[in-house]
């Protein structure tokens, strides 16, 4: 099968045509009226990517693309319109859309769009739970000789060996997976199966399946038995991303399991059980969250058992030129590439920048700046405008303009015009980048895809 897809419109005529030509391309396709009848589908029935009119008898498709992305986020939308309106495109992107398209005039883009989003979602799927059976990533693999670095260090390695829960503090970004991994490695578990999922990724009834499993039969479309996630680290460890973000209900779920290491799968009656190691992780307060009634005073305390607070990269600049080198060794080694140096200037910049997305943004930049780097040094022109303007130094608006336009211009030029990837490396969204291709008239010449 190619995929799952839901076509939403209330020309029943059209919505039959496209049933159609969906199915014989081996998808499996789901149809609906109108948004509730969608609604009704998607609460029982795991969807990849939904098909969707614009204007609909109950409702929006542009508002609607903003509900499906909070509550079914490995999700994507494609919109369907009949008027071809810029700034509801624009709008539509904003939202999170993954493309729309223009009634009868790109009826031959559907296909194309279908196949690419569906394999967006299961990209995501799949870096959204990782299971390994054996890992290799220890402690020596973390980097940074930072104080701050170093004393989240040495309490994760007196913890390692035991068996108690360990909850992970920390903004996104800071390394948590890398540490709950270590503690693995380092533990009596080290020869069974690490398994991390992220709990922001699903929503609630998909997610209740991929840690519990289910019975076939259990809802439209479970046509088998499927293991879940603490079965498959049974006698390892299983890593909880995003802790935070579990609703209420699950959140009951866990705790059971976390009293006894029993749980029930979905339409099933009987009780299994497991023995897995807890680590959780969040970039959330949940005392605040506890007090909001948003979490569970009763699963913090079983999830914190010990804690281990993770530092922004912010409070450890020092630690900012090694891990630099290091993400260029990886990538040079990875595309094959001779190993480029860190300009001085360069590195200053880096050193200067607050951070927001921490070690993780730090590895984006890298990243992008060795696809732009033309000699053997990566220079402060191969960084984000961003952080070149971050310098201090005295700038105005048209020069910042044209540093950013060049850096467009330049990444669409090596992705040889592909706005989505080159989305992806300037780390902004789809509907911004068209925005400043418009912006400052770059488009011209690129091949268009």
């Amino acid at each position: 099968m190619n995929g799952s897809i839901l076509i939403i419109d209330d020309e029943s005529q059209l919505r039959k045509l496209l049933f159609r030509l969906i199915s014989l391309e081996g998808f499996e396709v789901q149809q609906a009226a109108d948004l509730k009848s969608a609604l009704a589908i998607l609460k029982h029935h795991p969807v990849q990517v939904i098909l969707c009119d614009v204007k609909l008898p109950d409702g929006n498709g542009i508002d609607f693309v903003s509900a499906i992305k909070k509550n079914y986020p490995l999700c994507e939308t494609i919109l369907l319109t009949a008027f071809g309106n810029i700034s509801d495109g624009v709008q539509a992107m904003k939202n999170g859309a993954f493309d729309y398209v223009l009634k009868g005039d790109e009826n031959s883009r559907i296909i194309p769009l279908l196949h690419q989003a569906v394999a967006k979602v299961r990209r995501q799927s799949e870096s959204a739970v990782k299971i390994s059976e054996k890992t290799n990533n220890d402690f020596n693999s973390i980097t940074g000789k930072s104080v701050a670095i170093q004393t989240a260090l040495s309490q994760a390695r007196k913890i390692a060996g035991s068996e108690i829960a360990v909850l992970l503090l920390g903004e996104t970004g800071t390394g948590k997976e890398i540490f709950a991994n270590a503690i693995h490695h380092h533990s009596k578990r080290n020869g069974k199966a690490f398994v991390a999922i992220n709990c922001s990724t699903f929503s609630r009834d998909l997610l209740e399946g991929e840690l519990f499993g289910h019975k076939a039969g259990a809802f439209t479309g479970a046509t088998r038995d499927k293991q879940g996630l603490v079965e498959v680290a049974d006698g390892g460890t299983l890593f909880l991303d995003e802790v935070g973000e579990l609703p209420l209900e699950l959140q009951a779920k866990l705790l059971r399991f976390l009293e006894n290491g029993e749980f029930i799968k979905v339409g099933d009656t009987r009780v299994s059980s497991v023995s897995v190691r807890i680590i959780a992780a969040t970039n959330r307060d949940l005392m605040v969250e506890i007090d909001k009634g948003q979490f569970r005073e009763d699963l913090y305390y079983r999830l914190n058992v010990f804690s281990i607070s993770l530092p922004p990269l912010r409070e450890r600049a020092e630690d900012i030129e090694a891990l630099a080198n290091s993400f260029i060794r990886q990538f040079s080694l990875l595309e094959g590439k001779p190993e480029l140096k860190l300009n001085r200037e360069a590195l200053g910049l880096l050193k200067n920048y607050i951070w927001k997305g921490n070690i993780r943004e730090l590895k984006n930049v890298i990243q992008r700046a060795l696809i732009l780097a033309d000699g053997d040094e990566i220079l402060s022109s191969n960084l984000p405008f961003e952080i070149q303007s971050f310098s201090g130094e005295p700038s105005n608006v048209y020069t910042l303009s044209s540093v950013e336009k060049q850096h467009v211009l330049r990444m669409l030029e090596y992705t040889k015009g592909n706005k989505t990837r080159t989305a992806e490396l300037l780390d902004i969204g789809l509907a911004t980048l068209y925005r400043k291709i418009d912006e400052y008239q770059i488009g011209a010449g690129l091949p268009k895809r």
